[in-house]
Formats: C-alpha cells, sequence, structure tokens
C-alpha cells in the first residue's frame, strides 16, 4: 500500500456478488439457480457526484480510485486524504487534497462509448497517453498457454451464475489480482487502482479479459504501463490501431490452446507444438 494516510472506511458490511433464485426450465421443472447482483454506485468526488456505476461492489474503494484516475480526475495519489464506502446509501466518496477545479469542464466533455458497465468516457481520458512509453514484452506460447490453464481456476461469479465479465493481472502465467464485475471497464478500473494505490509497476505484466479489446481498454491498460493484452474475445479496428501505436502486444480470441495475434508477433516466441486450425 502507498505511504500516503489514506483512510478507507465502510459504513455498511460487504454486499453479496450473487444471490439465491428459482427458475423454470425447458421441461417445466423448478431450478435452483443464483444470478449476480447488479447496484448502483455513486462515486463522488470531494463530495461532487462524478458517475454512478453498476457494479457487482466487489472492491469498491478500488473501482472508485481506478474509474477517477483513468478518467483524469485525480493523479496524485499522495494528497489522497480518504475513501468512504457506504452502502447503505451506495455511494463512494474520495477526498483528496488536489486541485479539483477542473471537474465541471471535463464532466462537460463526454463522449458515448461501447463500453459494457461504462459507456461515457469525459474529458482528460486522453491526458498523457501520448506520453505513455511501454517497455518489449518477451512471452513465450507455452507462458500464454499456461496462463490460459491457471486463468480457468478464477471467474467464480461467472461459473456461479454467469453475466459477468472477468479481468486479471498477470505475472508469466501467475494471476496476481483478478476480479469480477457487470462490466468489463469496473473490472479494469478497479484493478488499475489496485496498483495504483499498492505502487505496482506494470513493465512486467499481463493483462488478462474475458471482454472485447476496444480502444478504451487498450488506452486504460497502456496507463497501468502493461504492454500485453490478452483477451478470450475479439478485437476492435480502433482498439487494434491504438495498440499499434502505442507498442501493445495484441492477444485475442484466446481459450485453450488457440490465440490470434494481432499485434506483437515479432515478441513472441513460438515454442510449441503446431496446434490443427480449428
Amino acid at each position: 500500500m502507498t505511504d500516503s494516510k489514506l483512510h478507507l472506511i465502510k459504513t455498511a458490511a460487504q454486499v453479496p456478488l450473487t444471490i439465491a433464485v428459482t427458475a423454470v426450465d425447458e421441461n417445466g421443472d423448478v431450478r435452483d439457480k443464483f444470478i449476480a447482483c447488479e447496484r448502483p454506485l455513486t462515486v463522488y468526488l470531494n463530495w461532487q457526484p462524478i458517475v454512478t456505476l453498476m457494479t457487482l461492489g466487489a472492491r469498491p474503494e478500488a473501482l472508485a480510485i481506478g474509474y477517477l484516475k483513468n478518467q483524469g480526475f485525480i493523479s496524485d495519489i499522495q494528497l489522497l486524504e480518504s475513501v468512504i464506502i457506504d452502502w447503505e446509501v451506495n455511494s463512494a466518496a474520495i477526498i483528496t487534497k488536489e486541485n479539483t477545479d477542473s471537474v465541471q469542464a471535463k464532466l462537460s466533455e463526454k463522449t458515448v462509448t461501447t463500453g459494457c458497465g461504462q459507456g461515457t468516457v469525459f474529458g482528460g481520458f486522453m491526458d498523457g497517453v501520448d506520453d505513455i512509453k511501454l517497455p518489449t514484452p518477451a512471452l513465450s506460447q507455452t507462458t500464454i498457454y499456461g496462463l490460459l490453464k491457471n486463468i480457468s481456476q478464477y471467474n467464480d461469479t461467472y461459473k456461479n451464475a454467469g453475466a459477468v465479465h472477468g479481468c486479471g493481472v498477470c505475472q508469466q502465467d501467475q494471476i496476481l489480482s483478478f476480479v469480477e464485475d457487470v462490466g468489463r471497464h469496473n473490472a479494469v478500473d478497479t484493478l488499475a487502482g489496485e496498483m495504483w494505490l499498492d505502487g505496482q509497476t506494470g513493465g512486467d505484466k499481463i493483462f488478462y479479459t474475458t471482454g472485447r479489446l476496444t480502444s478504451e481498454m487498450v488506452i486504460k491498460v497502456a496507463k497501468m504501463g502493461i504492454p500485453v493484452l490478452l483477451s478470450r474475445s475479439g478485437v476492435t479496428q480502433m482498439g487494434l490501431e491504438l495498440a499499434q501505436n502505442l507498442g501493445i502486444t495484441m492477444i485475442a480470441r484466446a481459450k485453450g490452446r488457440h490465440f490470434l495475434v494481432y499485434n506483437g508477433a515479432d515478441t513472441i516466441q513460438f515454442d510449441a507444438q503446431k496446434q490443427p486450425h480449428g
């Protein structure tokens, strides 16, 4: 955790991620099932409302901080004073000594996006992107296979209830942190917030997501300093262009022993037996 004197206050118990329900199957039989919870979390910065996120609520403090950082509302972790999570009123209040006079101007500049679970980025989101310099990764095919095998042990909420995305920060084939949420952007913001709070660097990390690789995902991972982006889903044209410009190794459609490298194939050592095309 960072040396800043950040106070975390939770005024209500942790919320459940799933709830038990009943459903009727195709044969008319009643089945006991679980479904993912979804709840609003309004993020406040110095008591000014910024956004309401729909979330599972697994790690709300990291989500709120990561969201504000990725959107360009805060930038100095040493000036953070407190995070107050109150599930009785579904709020996350972040208090900082940082100058927030530009918040209203940034809120007035918004772009509706394809983002699952988000849908909007604000002025300041692109700040600093052109200055990002990522290291060139060294990654082997067998490491990718090992990571995909290990990641299958996660996704607990998805396995139990479905309806969520999962993201993980990985090192080689090991998963350092994994989180699920109803939107992939909530998951990446949560991990970004955790890394920022813990003072972690991303140069030797791999970012895994179950969601598609859009421009927003590429930018957020670049801001985390992570040079490798791995997804079991697909790629968009703008996401690919940004990965090419930023030097991110982009691997998609990754499942089992199959994957497609859309950018950065020269950084990968193909050291495993060739797989038949399916």
